[in-house]
């Protein structure tokens, strides 16, 4: 059977992808090598840590902001099965609502690993080893990515003691003790997990600031003091050079990044979340003559077609920020594209968020990125300790900035540090979207009381002054 398309994998970028070249009317087929649809974001990633997120969070405050809101409650008691049914039982609902998906949009389902053979051709090896050839007219890689590891250090990750973000989200017990390897979004995610449930978590960190650098100076500055606060620690500006079971469980030794005496540390469980990369072992790429780029992701022209015809590529195993929205709009474009429509995607509008209590939240450019390319701007910037809402909730910690462009005051960047961050970035994302000015946000009216007016007030700041501080 020959279908007008074929995409290898199911993740945000794959099943997206699927669902829209299906609604346009092309015949779709997807391959799946694992037992459930969704990939890393829904069975290991985004949904579970969101799931042990919020629950943590919530054992927090009835332990620790409860009491001030004056409910008083005996002090929680931690059920940690219970709270890790939670998490599957998130992951199961999620999983059977893209089977249904699936079939609502009369999708084709190859049960196997997906081997591009070239133009038009499939090989998908089922798990018993039966192979069978799928034709298409076009071919999506849409793969996604796996733990990269520490550069230049063998670790053998068991799962159990030394182990990747699919083994902390499933710790049968709280540790005592956790090293994070890795200060970015997902070690600080759940590192702060494991911090609110009662371990004593410690985070080493190459470079000398959080979020790998690329997060706006001030908030990252911000940031860690306020997770040094809840009880996190770090050690920034330090190498690790050796990651190995032993003493209480496992240790890391590490020096600083910038030469001297080298240290280690001890704890009962070691997290390793130092990046991914893409993942497209076994896909017979190099046969079928695909290239990679200098980073080993699949290279693609501005619409998503690889250098050989017929062949395309979105997500994780292509260039650009390993988000899983940014799949979704890349899977959206190229269906589009394949039906006959101009798909694409704005790279200068893809939120990011760091979903810890409180989030970060931004999108656009930073400081630190305006000041290299020489772009004049104004900054304006609102503390939520000045937020009648905020107060309210005890959420009192962070702040808005926005960055606009000095001459047009369009605006270039925002940044949120707070409580629902992550919702409210969109109103800025928006707002760029179509080249709003901060003259424009700070015009628009806002309900009262909410932490949004944060947003707003950072407008002013931007545009003007603003109002409440």
């Amino acid at each position: 059977m020959s279908h007008d398309v074929v995409i290898i994998g199911t993740g945000p970028a794959g099943y997206v992808c699927a669902i829209k070249a299906a609604q346009l009317g092309l015949d779709t087929a997807v391959v799946e090598k694992n037992p459930n649809f969704g990939g890393t974001c829904i069975n290991i990633g985004c949904i579970p840590s969101k799931a042990m997120l919020h629950a943590s969070e919530m054992f927090s405050a009835a332990g620790h902001e409860f009491a001030k809101l004056g409910i008083k409650v005996p002090a929680p008691e931690l059920d940690l099965p219970a709270m890790l049914a939670h998490k599957t039982d998130t992951v199961a609902a999620n999983v059977k609502g893209l089977e249904f998906l699936m079939k609502k949009n009369k999708i084709t389902v190859y049960r196997g690993f997906g081997k591009v053979l070239g133009t038009g051709k499939v090989q998908v090896t089922a798990e018993d080893g039966a192979t069978q050839e799928v034709a298409a007219k076009n071919i999506v890689i849409a793969t996604g990515s796996e733990v990269a590891g520490i550069p230049g250090v063998s670790v053998e990750i068991d799962e159990e003691v030394i182990v990747s973000s699919t083994g902390a989200l499933s710790f049968s017990k709280v540790p005592e003790s956790l090293i994070v390897v890795g200060g970015g979004v997902i070690g600080l995610e759940l590192g702060s997990v494991w911090s609110r449930l009662g371990a004593k978590v410690t985070v080493v960190e190459y470079l000398d600031t959080l979020l790998g650098g690329g997060s706006d100076g001030e908030v990252a500055k911000q940031f860690q003091k306020v997770l040094s606060k809840q009880g996190m620690e770090f050690k920034l500006g330090a190498r690790v050079t050796a990651v190995e079971k032993g003493g209480a469980g496992a240790r890391v030794t590490f020096q600083p990044a910038k030469g001297g005496e080298a240290e280690v540390m001890e704890a009962e469980r070691v997290l390793v979340s130092t990046g991914r990369k893409p993942f497209h072992d076994k896909l017979g790429l190099a046969e079928a003559g695909v290239a990679l780029d200098e980073r080993g992701r699949v290279a693609v022209d501005n619409h998503y077609k690889t250098n050989v015809d017929g062949i395309y590529a979105i997500g994780d195993v292509i260039a650009g920020p390993m988000l899983a929205h940014k799949g979704e709009d890349e899977g959206v474009a190229v269906a589009e594209i394949l039906a006959g429509q101009h798909g694409h995607v704005n790279y200068d509008v893809i939120p990011s968020v760091v979903y810890t209590n409180p989030e970060v939240a931004s999108v656009g450019k930073t400081e630190e990125e305006l000041k290299k390319s020489g772009v004049e701007y104004k900054a304006g910037k609102f503390n939520f300790s000045a937020n009648g809402r905020a107060r309210a909730m005890l959420q009192t910690d962070g702040f808005v900035k926005i960055l606009a462009d000095a001459k047009t005051d369009r605006v270039l960047g925002v940044h949120i540090l707070g409580f629902g961050a992550g919702e409210m970035i969109h109103e800025a994302a928006v707002l760029m979207e179509f080249g709003g000015s901060s003259e424009d946000l700070a015009r628009t009216c806002h309900a009262h009381p909410t932490m949004s007016e944060a947003v707003r007030e950072a407008a002013l700041g931007t545009f003007f002054k603003t109002i409440h501080s």
